[in-house]
């Protein structure tokens, strides 16, 4: 799924069918359902989560506990906005 789709599903109620955990939490995130987002992601162990953990938790303003998390995805806190974030994230893991 390209970035492209991706964003326009957002338009949708429901997730795409078929697509990961990690893209399911970010694309809550992206309907505004932050709660919804971690929600998905925070019992999942691997790097990949721990990097979308990160980035909920950027978003959420809590810079510490988003360390934490990048910390654990073996990643530093990025420099880019969050937006910016977010499509890079969606664009790594939809292999775009």
């Amino acid at each position: 799924m390209t970035l492209s789709a991706f964003l326009d599903s957002l338009s949708q109620d429901t997730p795409p069918a078929g697509i990961s955990s990690y893209l399911t939490s970010l694309w809550w995130e992206g309907k505004g359902n932050w709660q919804k987002a971690h929600d998905i992601i925070e019992d999942l162990e691997d790097d990949t989560a721990a990097w979308v953990h990160a980035y909920l938790h950027r978003k959420e303003g809590d810079r510490g506990n988003a360390g934490y998390w990048y910390a654990r995805a073996g990643r530093k806190m990025p420099e880019v906005s969050l937006d910016q974030e977010w499509k890079d994230i969606v664009t790594d893991l939809s292999g775009r």
